[in-house]
Formats: structure tokens, C-alpha cells, sequence
């Protein structure tokens, strides 16, 4: 560990020194990577120091104990490694935490897709809910999040609504939260204050830029047709929605929310791309066979993995057993618990697989 540990102080050190060069300033894209790695090394070289320091004080004490002959001076340097030894423990299992390879894609912008399942118009009402969650959630962490598509459900909420969210390691934050999203609750159109089970469905993509998914123009069809507003309302007269068809693939993007059907493309080239990606990916995972799969992080986005009961005010994360009896709070966007207990989970079991046990 203390060879990768210099080996990154090393590269910490140049890329320190690469920042500061004007032309590497003058050139946007390359100095936003790698300001982008200088604080991701500069965090495993905080701690490496804390680590240094923790050794060094260590041998101290335990040079203390080999050369001091007076009682009093032996007994202190006794205490002092007894209560630095759990304290190099803990460092240790901070620093493996810290050099366990991260996704590429987790500094990532994403697109989110929510559909309504199972449950009719409570399922509709659901993946509006689920939007607003996500929405006051990205308010809290300052992320951006723009509307690219929807699709009104006819008592409220959305069969469909697809929104694009910029920021700070949104894809690494919201990745775990694709997957059946299932709800326990009376729907305001039972008159028998029956508790009804619906369902949602959500995908978070990692939004992939024109170099990383290539679209020949000659592969995909592209249509215009005029937007509307909730409650099926016509807000454009003009043709500004698009529809893009990838012909290879059969895969169908539209985005609406735009009044420059320039802008609408570009959206819905974005979306096209990070769906091209996912196809790719899930077929290369489906060729790995018998390889683990990530328990939270890629799992199928048919898996069941959270119900949210509101009679008993009860959200409950199928994949950790995580259960917190505040649905209010995590409707108006306080997730962040649940996506730290996964990615704690995650990178536990990752730990694991990487020490062969």
C-alpha cells in the first residue's frame, strides 16, 4: 500500500504543478480533468499524512519503551501505543476506502427517467412524486436540472418524465437510484381507504459527450411535431419538438421542452447517447456471465428496491435492510442517507472482493 500511497503523492505533486502552467490553463478541457484529479489525489494525500504521522508517532513511543528504564516514562509510552494502535487501524481501513478504483462515470452529468408502473393513476401520481423528491433533493446539493420530455398522467403526476441534472458528482450520488420504486398508500380516488401498492420505475444514465457514443447522422430519423404543456395543452404552434429514431437500435428519443428545436435536438442527442451506452454496457456485463455484478451500483432496473409506506410513514431500502421512519423528510429530498449507507455498502463489498475473501 505505502508503494501506491508514494505513487500518488507523486502524481499529486505533478499535477500540482501542471495546473499552474499557462497552457495548460488556456486549454478548458484539459485543465478542468485535471484540476478534477488534483482534488480527488489531494484527499488521499491528506490522509496518507495523517498516516505518516500516526506511524511516525508509533515508533517513537515504541523506541520510548525499548530505551527508557524509568517506570513512569515505560508506562506512558505503554498508554501512548495502546491508544495509537486503533488509531492506525482506523487510518488504514480510511486510506484502502480511499484507493479503491471509482467509476469513471461518477463525476458524470446524468439523465433520469422516471415511468409509472403498476397501479394505473396512483402509479402516475408516484412518478410525480418521485420527480419532486429528486427535484428538491438536486436544490440541495446546487445541481441543475432541466426538463427534457414528459408525459401527464390523466389524474396528475407523469406516465413519463425524463430531466437532464448538471453538477458535481451527480451520477456518482444518484446511480443507486435506479430500480422499482414501490408505494404503499391509500390513493385519493379509493373511497374505501383501502391501502393500494403502485410502482415506478427509475433510470439514472450517465450522460456521455459526442466522443465517448458516436451517432452517424445517416442512422437516425429525425421528426418535429408541436409541444404541449400538462393536461395535454397546446404551448407551441410551431414545430420545435423533436422525435429522433436510432434505426440500428429502434431506440426513440423525444424531447419537448425547449422552444428552439435546435435546443430540443441536442437534448435528445444527449439522452440518444447515454441510452446507446447503457445498451453497450449491459451487454458487456451480460457476457461476464457468472463475474459479480454490483450489488447496488449496476443492478437490474427491474430489482425492487425501495418501498416507501405512508400509513406507517416507513421507507425501506430492499438492497441493505436500510429503514427509516421519516417519509415526509425523504419525500421533500432528504435521500442523502440512504445514498451514503450504499455507497458505504458498495464500496464494503468491493473492499472485500479486492482482498480475495
Amino acid at each position: 500500500m505505502r508503494d501506491k500511497l508514494d505513487a500518488i503523492r507523486k502524481r499529486f505533486l505533478e499535477v500540482g504543478q501542471l495546473i499552474i502552467e499557462p497552457d495548460v490553463i488556456a486549454d478548458m478541457g484539459r485543465y478542468s480533468k485535471l484540476t478534477k484529479e488534483y482534488k480527488e489525489l489531494e484527499k488521499i494525500d491528506q490522509k496518507y499524512k495523517e498516516y505518516e504521522n500516526v506511524l511516525s508517532n508509533l515508533q517513537t513511543s515504541k523506541d520510548l519503551l525499548q530505551q527508557e528504564k524509568d517506570p513512569e516514562m515505560r508506562e506512558m509510552a505503554k498508554m501512548e501505543i495502546e491508544s495509537l494502535l486503533p488509531e492506525k487501524e482506523k487510518v488504514e481501513e480510511e486510506l484502502k476506502m480511499l484507493l479503491i478504483p471509482k467509476d469513471p462515470n461518477d463525476s458524470k452529468n446524468i439523465v433520469i427517467e422516471i415511468r409509472a408502473g403498476a397501479g394505473g393513476d396512483e402509479a402516475a401520481i408516484f412518478a410525480g412524486d418521485l420527480f419532486r423528491m429528486y427535484q428538491r433533493f438536486a436544490e440541495k446539493q446546487n445541481w441543475q436540472m432541466e426538463l427534457i420530455d414528459f408525459m401527464d398522467g390523466t389524474s396528475g403526476g407523469y406516465k413519463e418524465i425524463v430531466a437532464g441534472v448538471s453538477g458535481a458528482d451527480v451520477y456518482g450520488m444518484l446511480k443507486y437510484e435506479s430500480g422499482v420504486h414501490r408505494v404503499q398508500r391509500v390513493p385519493a380516488t379509493e373511497t374505501q381507504g383501502r391501502v393500494h401498492t403502485s410502482a415506478a420505475s427509475v433510470v439514472v444514465l450517465p450522460e456521455m459527450d459526442d466522443v465517448e457514443v458516436v451517432i452517424q447522422e445517416n442512422d437516425i430519423r429525425i421528426d418535429t411535431f408541436c409541444s404541449s404543456g400538462p393536461g395535454g395543452q397546446s404551448v407551441n404552434t410551431t414545430y420545435s419538438a423533436v422525435r429522433i429514431t436510432h434505426k440500428p437500435s429502434g431506440l426513440v428519443v423525444s424531447c419537448q421542452d425547449e422552444k428552439s428545436q435546435i435546443k430540443n435536438k441536442e437534448k435528445a442527442l444527449k439522452v440518444l447517447r447515454s441510452r446507446l451506452y447503457e445498451m453497450e454496457l449491459k451487454k458487456q456485463q451480460d457476457e461476464l456471465g457468472s463475474q459479480r455484478k454490483s450489488m447496488v451500483g449496476s443492478g437490474d432496473r427491474s430489482d425492487k428496491i425501495r418501498t416507501y409506506n405512508y400509513p406507517q410513514s416507513r421507507v425501506t431500502d430492499h438492497r441493505i435492510n436500510y429503514t427509516v421512519h421519516n417519509l415526509p423528510t425523504v419525500m421533500d429530498g432528504e435521500i442523502g442517507d440512504f445514498i451514503e449507507s450504499l455507497r458505504l455498502a458498495e464500496n464494503a463489498a468491493r473492499l472485500q472482493e479486492g482482498s480475495g475473501s
